[in-house]
C-alpha cells in the first residue's frame, strides 16, 4: 500500500514524505475525518508531527485533487481519499454520522436551471437526515420519526 501512496503523489508531481503518505493512509482507513482525527492517527505513527503539518498537508493534497474536503454546514471540514468518483454525502443530524451516497446519473448529476456561461463539471451536495440507528432510538424513546 505505500507503494500505491508513492505512486500516487508522484503522478502528481508531489514529493513524497512519511506524513503525506500516513495522512493518506489515515484517510484510507477512516473516511470523512476531521483534522483532530487525521492527527491522532498519524502521530500514533509520527509523533514528531504537528497539527500544522496535518492542515498544510491537507491543503496540498485538497488542491492536488487526492483528497476531497467535505464542509456540513455548522461541523469541521472532513477529508476523504479520492476525488474521481462521482458521489455526495448523507448526514445524520443527531449523530453526525457521514455515509457516501452515488448519483443516478454522470458527473456532474445535477444541473442547475441557468449556468451562466460556466462549464460545470462537479456538484456538490449534502443530503440530511437521521440514521437507522438514531431512528430506533428515537423510536425506543416513544418519539416520531424524522
Amino acid at each position: 500500500m505505500l507503494n500505491e501512496y508513492r505512486d500516487i503523489l508522484k503522478s502528481h508531481d508531489l514529493s513524497v514524505t512519511p506524513v503525506r503518505i500516513a495522512v493518506l493512509q489515515a484517510l484510507k482507513n477512516h473516511p470523512h475525518a476531521d483534522v483532530e482525527t487525521i492527527f491522532s492517527v498519524v502521530s500514533e505513527s509520527i509523533a514528531t508531527t504537528s497539527k500544522q503539518a496535518i492542515y498544510n498537508n491537507l491543503h496540498t493534497l485538497v488542491e492536488h485533487k487526492l483528497v476531497r474536503e467535505i464542509k456540513p454546514k455548522g461541523q469541521p471540514s472532513l477529508y476523504e481519499f479520492g476525488t474521481g468518483d462521482n458521489h455526495h454525502h448523507l448526514v445524520c443530524r443527531t449523530c453526525d454520522k457521514v455515509m457516501d451516497t452515488h448519483c443516478i446519473a454522470s458527473a456532474p448529476c445535477l444541473e442547475p436551471t441557468d449556468d451562466h456561461g460556466f462549464a460545470v463539471d462537479e456538484a456538490e451536495v449534502i443530503f440530511w437526515g437521521i440514521c437507522p440507528a438514531c431512528q430506533s432510538t428515537r423510536n425506543v424513546k416513544g418519539e416520531k420519526n424524522g
